[in-house]
């Protein structure tokens, strides 16, 4: 820093104002600082600044699995947007209470600033004692209240999957169909369940029956294998694109052409699903907003002086209609 300071024609208080985002430097000098920093190659050592300010510019990542397509997206938005913030992730996996304390305790270890826990995760991360050292964001999470006035103890950032679904249901109900199928994702995953929530609301506000639901492990496998099971249903709900690819393929094994005799509606709209055949009509979770936004309030709240009230958000998913629904025949 003190090459830089030299270097710049400014004080090492300076430097590490412009090292820090400070807001209290001129735009010119500031210009002129980073010009200097980036000749000479100066990076910021995080050890020496841990030491010096408490934090280790480092968040936990909690995840139960990196193999669902949201996960691994919103794997990368949180990534993203901590790097804006200048911030490393530091990622663990957990899949029961157990394994859960174990990820706490690694992430105390590293000296992590904050943790946010992902989706299936988060069901039992509230609950894990070595947690409560934490400054602590949970994506997804059951039982959360709807405002911060609950006070849960840990910020809340979700998705309203059951609104979405509800979506998916009244577009299909709007063009007609009676009898509308759901495969649904695994019964232990909190999203899952909400999804199937809004789906049997729809069915039910409608005054129509609702059917037993066909369960898949959210992968475009078992997607397939559900998709061989929906009878006479004119239209499907499914819990999750992937599962939709194989639903879809399963379908055309069968005869079935979509939309004219079943209609498919996905969640999540993840990249390809413009490119399925036909292209999917599904429910769009904004993944980058979603990791951003988790990223900005955890932060916000490690880099508060003062004690910060559990913020709790939730994001409504839109539906995208594309070919794969029409009008029941």
């Amino acid at each position: 820093m003190a090459d830089v300071a030299a270097a710049a024609g400014v004080s090492g208080q300076t430097v590490s104002r412009v090292v820090n985002a400070s807001p209290r430097v001129d735009p010119a000098t500031r210009a002129r600082v980073e010009a200097a920093m980036s000749r000479l190659g100066y990076r910021p050592h995080r050890a020496a600044r841990a030491l010096r300010t408490g934090r280790t510019q480092t968040i936990g990542l909690v995840v139960a699995t990196l193999d669902t397509v949201g996960n691994s997206r919103m794997l990368q938005a949180v990534a993203a947007a901590a790097a804006g913030r200048g911030y490393g992730v530091a990622l663990v996996t957990a899949v029961g209470p157990e394994s859960a304390d174990d990820a706490f305790a690694r992430l105390a270890d590293q000296g992590v600033d904050g943790v946010v826990v992902l989706n299936e995760a988060s069901p039992f991360a509230a609950a894990v004692p070595a947690a409560a050292g934490f400054r602590l964001l949970l994506v997804d999470a059951p039982g959360a209240p709807a405002s911060p006035d609950a006070a849960p103890g840990f910020h809340v950032v979700q998705t309203d999957h059951a609104a979405g679904a509800h979506q998916a249901v009244a577009h299909l109900l709007e063009l007609g169909h009676r009898h509308i199928a759901h495969i649904a994702g695994p019964a232990d995953s909190f999203a899952a369940r909400q999804r199937e929530e809004g789906w049997r609301s729809a069915l039910t506000g409608a005054g129509l029956e609702v059917p037993v639901p066909v369960r898949g492990d959210w992968s475009a496998a078992s997607g397939y294998a559900a998709g061989g099971r929906l009878d006479d249903a004119t239209a499907v709900f499914v819990a999750n694109d992937q599962m939709a690819l194989g639903a879809l393929r399963a379908l055309a094994d069968a005869g079935k052409t979509v939309p004219a005799d079943v209609s498919v509606v996905g969640f999540d709209d993840i990249a390809d699903a413009a490119e399925y055949r036909p292209p999917l009509t599904t429910v769009r979770q904004d993944f980058d907003a979603l990791g951003a936004r988790a990223v900005e309030v955890l932060l916000d709240d490690v880099e508060s002086a003062a004690d910060t009230a559990p913020v709790v958000e939730t994001f409504t998913p839109a539906l995208v209609v594309r070919a794969s629904t029409a009008p029941r025949r």
